[in-house]
């Protein structure tokens, strides 16, 4: 079947801005012969630490799922992306794939990534999707780069998709993280998804974002986080060969190849006994561990309560 990644520049929070482009990159994609669209994580308005995440989240059968929805039923495939979805009474960052005959799909990420956590907390399925005769995984983001991940998905899906919103250092250096961290960042990111892929032996479309951040650093609210989000929409085989991709640099579009996911490769690299895949940098995992416990804090004291008078119990 033939299948796009959509790459996107999102602006920051502006829901009904990001939802129109995804649309518009989605229709453009399905117009190309795409059977199956797979948008970014968080394709209704990327993240980062700023007062404008208050705007960011829907209800899960909200505006988003209409689109995802209208635009299955309109062009007859599958389309699925992430965003921030309110319901019983939390948010959640939810991939929903949605079909031609309006039924619905569901993944919840398990691990909020850093200050991710100021604004959903994690959810507990497996990630397979019961699609039919493609059996679909899905991951986000810095999901792919976890060991569970990867064991939780093997030997159970043909296919696996998702996206990211994968952000790099901040213009402004932080004390004690050397300017080459960048350079390290944009390499694990390069090569989490073709390893991911050899590891569960089946294709892998990752969708991503490729924008600007403009926010602040956790805990210190005068230090301003001007960066960009990394891109690398790919999709590879079970193998982990490339078949498509877009850098960075190529902005908003979609990449698209075909895949059989009838026809999976063995997994070809062992998953690693540890927590993370990469060998992550100490820098990295501390700003996870320290940001991750004041997002913790920050959603059940601000963002939790807001959230609960703006949608109430739906």
């Amino acid at each position: 079947m033939k299948i796009a990644a959509v790459q996107m520049k999102a602006d920051l929070a502006d829901v009904n801005a990001n939802l129109a482009k995804a649309e518009r990159l989605a229709g453009e994609a399905f117009r190309s012969g795409a059977e199956w669209v797979i948008l970014p994580e968080f394709f209704t308005s990327a993240v980062g630490f700023s007062p404008k995440m208050t705007e960011a989240a829907l209800p899960l059968d909200g505006p988003a799922m209409a689109m995802l929805k209208s635009v299955a039923a309109r062009h007859g495939g599958m389309i699925g992306g992430s965003y921030i979805a309110w319901r019983a009474g939390e948010c959640f960052n939810t991939f929903v794939l949605a079909a031609p005959d309006g039924t619905t799909h569901f993944h919840d990420k398990d691990l909020p990534t850093m200050w991710e956590n100021c604004y959903y907390i994690g959810g507990s399925d497996d990630g397979v999707l019961a699609t039919g005769s493609v059996r679909t995984g899905v991951a986000l983001c810095w999901e792919f780069v976890r060991s569970m991940t990867a064991r939780r998905l093997i030997g159970r899906v043909d296919l696996v998709v998702g996206g990211s919103c994968w952000w790099t250092l901040p213009e402004k250096p932080l004390p004690g993280f050397p300017r080459r961290l960048h350079a390290v960042n944009v390499a694990i990111m390069k090569a989490t998804i073709p390893r991911f892929a050899r590891m569960v032996g089946v294709p892998v479309v990752h969708a991503a974002h490729a924008g600007e951040i403009r926010g602040r650093l956790p805990l210190l609210p005068g230090f301003p986080y001007d960066s960009f989000y990394l891109g690398e929409t790919q999709i590879v085989d079970g193998a982990g060969n490339q078949l498509a991709h877009m850098a960075r640099e190529d902005g908003d579009g979609f990449v698209s190849a075909e895949i059989d996911p009838n026809r999976n490769a063995a997994p070809s690299e062992p998953v690693p006994d540890r927590f993370w895949i990469p060998d992550l940098p100490w820098q990295l995992r501390l700003i996870w561990a320290y940001q991750n416990r004041h997002g913790r804090r920050y959603y059940k004291r601000k963002i939790r309560p807001l959230m609960q008078k703006r949608f109430g119990s739906r």
